[in-house]
């Protein structure tokens, strides 16, 4: 399985962090070249690796986390998703009007037609999602929802190769919409840091 992380601001390193924490390869991309990520990619981790937005995409994973307008840029730069699984780890800063009184990801979804689509890892603040997910016996939660059943698990496993615990809250628009930001109105579950004790 191989992975890319698709926006490198402050949720594009924390990611990377938690990735480099785990020596799992990812490569990082954004809309500038990647001679202008590369140094800050090493500084993260040797398994951090910059490269062009082209080259990003071909890995089976692919985790959005863009400013929201620039998604739909994103999904031009494919001809087809189909058998890539994409995590939407952004949120949605922008007029409810503004995506046709859909959840933030069910109107993102429909620009990556065919791909495994799943909501996940935008919850917590930057500085969270960078922090060790291991804290006092416990893994740090990620919620996880998607309309497609079978995307879900792709997304959980990375979840928890991360060191994260995955927690499934069902279809966008049901317990997907507690982690779904809309205009100024934000998801009950977003920024709240919960653990998850071992069994």
């Amino acid at each position: 399985m191989s992975y890319a992380i698709v926006g490198f601001g402050k949720i594009g390193q924390a990611l990377a962090h938690a990735f480099a924490r785990k020596n799992i390869d990812v490569t990082v991309a954004s809309r500038r070249p990647p001679e202008a990520l590369a140094s800050q990619a090493r500084a993260i981790g040797p398994a951090v690796v910059a490269t062009s937005l082209r080259d990003a995409l071909d890995a089976d994973t692919i985790i959005l986390a863009v400013p929201f307008g620039e998604h739909r840029e994103v999904a031009k730069a494919l001809p087809s998703w189909k058998g890539k699984t994409v995590i939407d780890a952004m949120n949605a800063l922008v007029p409810p009007k503004e995506l046709d009184g859909l959840p933030s990801s069910a109107f993102v979804a429909k620009s990556f037609t065919s791909a495994k689509f799943v909501k996940g890892f935008n919850h917590l603040f930057a500085a969270t999602l960078a922090a060790d997910p291991i804290v006092e016996g416990g893994h740090r939660v990620v919620f996880l929802s998607s309309d497609d059943e079978d995307a879900i698990a792709p997304a959980a496993d990375l979840a928890k190769q991360l060191g994260f615990a995955p927690v499934k809250l069902g279809k966008l628009n049901e317990g997907g919409a507690l982690v779904h930001a809309r205009g100024r109105t934000w998801g009950q579950l977003i920024f709240q840091d919960l653990f998850k004790k071992e069994q």
